[in-house]
């Protein structure tokens, strides 16, 4: 069996792997843009090719110089069907590992910025966010540990993907700096943080104990506002309108008035218990 042209399928409900259909230099646009693989971006051959790019990669890899023929689309053995299985599973992990580390290339960032303009990766579920495009992550660099995750630059969260698909890709096929690096080497797509939260209200009043603590973050994130300005530095921040800041002002004033009412009523109404 030629293992060049077999296709590189794998079951949806496998955790260490992720959907692919054919993985050869000869057809990776198609591999890329195939469904459950759209967060990889294609690797350029020459990388590829570069051993210094993979150094202690045949340490994580078995069969590693059989799935490194693979995906550089050389192999030329004829194997069973268990063996052609396990190099297959390999090569997939060979070329997650060498993804993570392509990522933070010029060239890498380059491609996968170009996806998270198109919005590729997903948009914030967080309605106030306002559908700000998201970037794959993984919470550790070593594989094994957990699955990609698509971090939100406006609330600075993380999210699970929702296609059982890409639930299924190793968060280390990304690692823990990519998403960091691409804002550090494109300024511009950082987004502002937001001032605006949901408050919590029952039947058009504060939650007591919500309101004190969101009026406790709003003095300390004040306080860290100021002290940037200080520093002359950007507070990343969006700006207020000065009306909204006016309105806020006296709800808290109303609010304040009728909890207080509030409390006095239950206090007369409370009776000790015998």
């Amino acid at each position: 069996m030629d293992l060049r042209r077999s296709s590189w399928t794998t079951d949806s409900s496998s955790d260490d792997s992720f959907v692919s259909s054919s993985l050869s230099l000869t057809c990776m646009p198609q591999f890329v843009s195939s469904r459950g693989n759209e967060y990889f971006c294609e690797i350029d051959e020459d990388y590829l090719t570069d051993r210094f790019n993979l150094t202690g990669l045949n340490l994580e890899v078995t069969y590693y110089q059989y799935a490194l023929d693979l995906v550089t689309d050389v192999f030329d053995m004829d194997v069973d069907d268990d063996m052609r299985e396990a190099i297959e599973k390999s090569a997939r992990h060979l070329y997650g590992l060498v993804h993570a580390r392509y990522v933070v290339t010029t060239r890498g960032l380059t491609k996968m910025m170009e996806k998270y303009k198109q919005g590729v990766f997903g948009k914030c579920p967080r309605v106030i966010c306002e559908s700000q495009h998201l970037l794959p992550m993984g919470q550790h660099d070593q594989p094994g540990h957990s699955h990609v995750k698509l971090y939100c630059a406006k609330c600075e969260d993380i999210y699970n993907p929702k296609s059982s698909r890409h639930n299924s890709i190793d968060g280390a096929y990304f690692g823990t700096s990519f998403h960091n690096i691409l804002f550090q080497v494109y300024p511009t797509l950082q987004p502002r943080k937001t001032q605006r939260r949901y408050e919590p209200r029952i039947y058009g009043f504060r939650v007591h104990a919500s309101a004190a603590l969101m009026r406790w973050q709003e003095e300390r994130r004040e306080e860290l506002k100021e002290r940037l300005r200080d520093l002359s530095l950007e507070t990343g921040f969006e700006e207020e309108d000065e009306g909204d800041e006016e309105i806020e002002s006296e709800d808290d004033e109303i609010d304040i008035e009728e909890q207080d009412g509030i409390d006095d009523m239950f206090e007369g109404q409370m009776q000790p218990v015998a």
